[in-house]
């Protein structure tokens, strides 16, 4: 008799989004197994940027220092000019960091980088992706989905709670399901491609021809390593030789230069660009996540993170419905993030064609800090205060005093995989503590202060008032003490979450 292999979570595909559930749920020990079809990992650095909320995220999940490490920020865009000579501009926006904003400006970490630090860390809660072990067939019922993979020309049978497919725009697990992925063709095609050269310097992201979509070619020096990165336009239709002869002979012909020479490439890709997104995030035990749900022109720097992000929102929910919650916590998921992808793709496009007409500058509009669920089913204010910060919004740092003398940022109380309640002058007792949720309280009393009045600007909350942070560093609720019924009946309506602290 066949044995079958029961966990909670099935994850299919290895990328970003499939590692950052991983480690989700690793660190909330929940059972679960993660497959990719491919023999190994990805090589190449297509989703180089960063953006400063997933900084953030990064942080949580503890390989922020390692992703710094390994990355750096972006060089200058250097313009070359028809008849000789240059410009240099920077197209990234670069602003100090803030007490409530300690990231200000993405890094540039080619992908095969971020995604092993990513495995690096897995690794360290005790799990490992299963490459080359494909996904054949899947069937769901009430209880689960019963998944056919094949690795090594030996199939199995797997039994899970819940299917999460990180596999990719053309993802198979999207198209069995028969979920619409409407959109449009944008009409660029495109190559990528990693490279040793010489005959450039590594101190400016080279481009030449910028606006010019039949002869634009762009270099820049990839952060971390000795590569850089070809990008430009190509011809919509034909063969595109992607060896070392073939870019040197493109990059000669295109920037009009002999100097420049293309040593060897390590992984090279033509693309046609597209803008969709999938009609469903959830159908019944099955979820999309990363481009299996929206795929995008990669203008702005947009991709990896929004799927790593997307991971992020489902990790604590799927670990709160295995712990007891209601399974209609898993609906918020789509109600939260399906939007978030919609602008996504109307930004990318956007900057698309900001991008043909020769126009590459980037600025707060791709930081995704100020991306929120204030609409979503999980958000509850009853102040009635105006504010500038609401319920759903991204939770803002902020340095405070401990009791004990200590100055600690508030993202270091927020860290790990517990809820956060934030009181103001709340008088001892009067919020009953909560297994999986973290209690502070600033002022008189309290374990906190407001020394440098940071959480005060950040927050702008008054005496008798609470404010609830998610796992996921999001605002769920804020409202009076006198509430004598929250949160005891917030998490009855939502949720019954025992995470691990």
């Amino acid at each position: 008799m066949e044995k079958i292999l029961k966990t909670d979570v099935l994850i299919c595909g290895a990328g970003a989004a499939g590692l950052t559930l991983a480690i989700e749920l690793a660190r909330r020990g929940i059972a679960f197994h993660l497959i990719e079809k491919s023999p190994a990992p990805f090589g190449g650095s297509r989703g180089k940027g960063i953006q400063p909320r997933t900084l953030e995220i990064f942080e949580d999940l503890g390989i922020l220092e390692q992703i710094a490490a390994a990355g750096g920020v972006y060089p200058p865009m250097r313009h070359y000019a028809e008849g000789g000579g240059y410009r240099d501009e920077e197209v990234i926006e670069h602003a100090p960091p803030t007490p409530a904003e300690p990231y200000p400006h993405p890094l540039m970490v080619p992908q095969f980088m971020t995604e092993r630090i990513m495995r690096e860390r897995l690794l360290g809660l005790g799990h490992q992706p299963e490459f080359g072990c494909e996904l054949l067939s899947v069937e769901q019922n009430a209880q689960g989905v019963i998944a056919k993979v094949i690795s090594d020309t030996q199939e199995r049978t797997l039994s899970a709670r819940w299917l999460v497919a990180a596999d990719g725009g053309r993802s198979r697990i999207r198209q069995a399901l028969d979920i619409p992925f409407p959109g449009k063709t944008l009409g660029v095609r495109a190559i990528v491609a990693d490279v040793t050269l010489s005959g450039l310097t590594r101190d400016a992201w080279h481009c030449f021809h910028q606006g010019d979509m039949a002869r634009q070619i762009m270099l820049c020096p990839l952060a971390g390593t000795a590569l850089f990165q070809v990008q430009g336009p190509v011809p919509a239709q034909g063969e595109i030789d992607l060896t070392a002869e073939g870019l040197d002979a493109l990059v000669a012909e295109r920037t009009g230069r002999s100097d420049i020479r293309i040593r060897s490439v390590s992984w090279a890709s033509a693309y046609n660009m597209n803008a969709r997104l999938a009609e469903q995030y959830r159908v019944g035990r099955i979820f999309l996540v990363g481009d299996a749900a929206h795929v995008h022109p990669p203008t702005g720097g947009q991709g990896l993170n929004t799927s790593v992000q997307d991971a992020y929102n489902l990790g604590w929910k799927l670990a709160a419905v295995a712990g007891g919650a209601p399974d209609a916590l898993l609906d918020t998921y789509e109600e939260e993030r399906r939007p978030v992808a919609a602008g996504m793709l109307g930004l990318a496009t956007h900057l698309l064609e900001a991008q043909k007409r020769g126009d590459m500058r980037r600025g707060r509009e791709v930081h995704q800090l100020d991306i929120g669920y204030a609409g979503s089913s999980l958000a509850q204010e009853d102040t009635g205060r105006q504010r500038t910060l609401l319920a759903g919004d991204r939770a803002p740092d902020a340095r405070v005093r401990r009791a004990s003398g200590e100055s600690v940022r508030l993202f270091d109380l927020l860290k790990g995989t517990h809820w956060t309640l934030l009181g103001v002058e709340i008088p001892a007792g009067q919020i009953a503590p909560l297994p999986g949720v973290h209690l502070h309280i600033l002022g008189a009393g309290g374990d906190l202060t407001d020394e440098w009045g940071e959480f005060n600007q950040a927050y702008d909350l008054v005496a008798g008032e609470v404010l609830l942070v998610r796992p996921d560093g999001y605002i769920a609720a804020i409202v009076t003490a006198k509430n004598s019924a929250f949160p005891e009946e917030y998490f009855a309506k939502f949720l019954t979450h025992q995470g691990k602290h």
